[in-house]
């Protein structure tokens, strides 16, 4: 009988996974490689309360139809099973799959180490391991991931210190979220090198040192490094303490004199006494510092001066640590901390009582990154109530210095906030309140609860098995959506554009209904980062649509043009075409769909075929389609106003 022996444990768990992998394709000689990694988790994962991985069987050909499962050209791309509280370990086999570009296992109960071999993926764009109970170091070989631009490792039980190989990879453009592990030692220097788009999150760890001052870091803004407490330097606002010397070199007398020649010791009082020249230029020195002292105090008291007058109210005398104010313009409540008048924390919304202690401490998981800036859904209470937080990037066409003082630049910031926040309608979603540093901006919203219409529409690697939505709740959508539109174009008393009107802007709630957001959020970048606003109200700077629903006027602008009311139109038909196609709004989708009905193809080749089944719908869907060709119109003037699409597409509803 043979007797194999091991030297290491290493080599024993080796032989392990070699036999794992034996047993299973003795099991499923039929199914691919990429079938047997899969399997592989299965047999790691030791509690699935959801029936996720029930239909994994090693007796298919190919796992591609299995639940979280995505595949192109017959290998698997994608695996996403987020929320499912599995409970396991991630096996090494993972490996296998060599062509997988999408990990996303948020929201499980997984443990153990991150396997080393998954710096096997060259591929793997999107790494997203959220809210689970790994542990153990973050291995550097994650900085082999040469396509990852998406990494999030948040809300773990990951120790050790942070690999400046993650710093390195090429091609990371969105977010690097470690925050809410056990992470300690300082930020290595390398981490300089990210690039300033990339949204960094180091958050509620035990990071300590001082913060590298290199531009990358210092533009992500104070959020990005709380909940360190040995951590220093700016953007926080705890100072790295003084260098001190080393105790053990002994401090020289200062009433002595060593001279290195002879090694003997001599008194220098009297050597001082004997020299008025050095007297009389210490005297000097003193009063050359005395006088910059008072111009630099007059100074300053004139800078108060000229930035007006503030009157305290009965709250701000009282000795509490911060105080109360009202904000003239509307019924905002906001809370100012002592030492910090640039500081303002409001509500807007009536109903909103969350203190900002409370907001900062509670747990928050990106939801969604935008060129406006990122966004956190923030759960607070016990009840487990959330709400979205929104923190604004800073503006590309200004660095918030040039032109105007900082109080001029908080007053237009809460100004533009304020009048977001009257923008009250069932379809738009409700400003709770907002939050302004000269460091930081923040804006708190209602949370709603379930996707996008664009998710909704074509899915995506967090929901690739969305069921398609009937045509009632179509209409529905796109009914809500005009509705809540029109009021801001209408009946908000600054009637402004909204400015990026897409699919992805209208939330869906739990019951399917459209909530707009985004509104007025250009403004509120460039109120916050310049001095000088666009004076028409009816137009908004800087457009920040996608190309599939920049109006015609635009895409060729060269100038500083600004986006209009009849440009919300336009994206909004083509919101209306997304939604009866089926077909993500590119640059060709109108072409394509006005060239179609020219040439008199039949309905089944336009519209989505998903609604094929439903004959009833056709006169409807025909309808919609006519309403989306004129909002489009090439001459802004020959499309509606959006009172009038909301109208047609109410009588379109009524009559079924």
């Amino acid at each position: 009988m043979a007797v194999y022996c091991w030297s290491t444990p290493g080599e024993i768990m080796a032989t392990i996974e070699i036999l794992t992998l034996l047993v299973l394709s003795s099991y499923a000689a039929a199914l691919t490689t990429d079938g047997l990694a899969l399997l592989a988790l299965k047999s790691a994962v030791s509690v699935d309360p959801t029936g996720a991985l029930a239909a994994w069987l090693d007796f298919d050909d190919t796992p591609c139809s299995w639940t979280g499962v995505t595949c192109s050209l017959g290998r698997v791309s994608a695996l996403a099973l987020p929320d499912r509280e599995l409970a396991g370990y991630l096996p090494s086999e993972l490996s296998l799959l060599s062509e997988l570009q999408i990990l996303s296992l948020p929201g499980n109960r997984l443990s153990g180490p991150l396997p080393a071999a998954l710096a096997v993926f060259r591929g793997l764009t999107d790494l997203d391991l959220s809210r689970n109970n790994l542990s153990g170091a973050i291995p550097t070989e994650i900085g082999q991931l040469t396509s990852l631009a998406h990494l999030d490792l948040s809300s773990n039980l990951l120790a050790g210190p942070l690999p400046s190989s993650i710093a390195a990879l090429p091609h990371l453009s969105g977010v690097l979220n470690l925050s809410y592990n056990h992470l300690s030692g300082p930020i290595p220097l390398a981490f300089g090198n990210i690039p300033v788009d990339v949204s960094l999150d180091l958050r509620q760890n035990n990071f300590s040192g001082e913060i590298p001052q290199v531009a990358p870091l210092l533009s992500q803004g104070p959020t990005a490094f709380s909940g360190n407490p040995d951590l220093c330097g700016f953007p926080l606002k705890n100072p790295c303490p003084a260098a001190k010397q080393d105790p053990k070199i002994p401090q020289p007398n200062p009433s002595l004199n060593m001279n290195p020649s002879d090694g003997t010791l001599r008194p220098v009082a009297s050597e001082k006494q004997k020299s008025p020249v050095g007297t009389v230029a210490i005297l000097a020195v003193v009063l050359l510092i005395a006088l910059i002292a008072m111009f630099v105090l007059q100074w300053q008291l004139r800078k108060r001066r000229s930035a007006g007058p503030c009157k305290e109210s009965s709250h701000e005398k009282s000795s509490s640590p911060g105080f109360s104010t009202t904000i003239t313009g509307g019924s905002v409540t906001g809370e100012r901390r002592e030492g910090h008048a640039s500081e303002v924390y409001a509500a807007v919304d009536e109903g909103f009582g969350l203190e900002l202690e409370e907001l900062l401490r509670a747990s928050a998981y990106v939801v969604g990154k935008s060129r406006s800036g990122i966004v956190y859904k923030v759960v607070v209470g016990r009840e487990g109530s959330a709400v979205a937080v929104r923190r604004l990037s800073e503006n590309d066409d200004g660095d918030g210095s040039s032109g105007g003082d900082e109080w001029r630049r908080r007053r237009a910031f809460e100004t533009e906030a304020i009048a977001i926040g009257r923008a009250k309608h069932p379809n738009v979603v409700r400003l709770l309140a907002y939050y302004y540093a000269p460091d930081e901006r923040l804006l708190i919203y209602e949370y709603i609860p379930n996707v996008s219409l664009h998710a909704a529409l074509h899915g995506g690697p967090l929901n690739p098995t969305t069921p398609p939505l009937p045509w009632a709740a179509r209409l529905s959508i796109l009914q809500g959506a005009a509705q809540g539109l029109a009021y801001l174009h209408e009946f908000n008393p600054r009637k402004h554009a909204h400015g990026s009107i897409a699919s992805s802007k209208i939330l869906l709630d739990d019951d399917l209904r459209p909530h707009i957001s985004g509104f007025g959020l250009a403004r509120l970048v460039a109120a916050g980062s310049q001095d000088k606003m666009p004076h028409s109200s009816k137009n908004v700077a800087s457009p920040r649509a996608a190309v599939g629903y920049t109006p015609p006027e635009m895409r060729d602008s060269t100038g500083a043009s600004t986006w209009t009311q009849k440009g919300d139109v336009h994206a909004f038909g083509v919101v209306a075409l997304e939604v009866v196609t089926g077909r993500p709004a590119d640059s060709e989708l109108e072409g394509w769909v006005r060239q179609a009905f020219k040439e008199e193809r039949p309905l089944s080749e336009v519209v989505d075929p998903s609604l094929l089944h439903e004959v009833h719908a056709k006169r409807e869907v025909l309808a919609v389609f006519h309403v989306a060709l004129g909002c489009t119109e090439a001459d802004s003037e020959l499309r509606p106003r959006m009172r009038s699409v909301a109208e047609n597409l109410d009588r379109i509803s009524a009559s079924r």
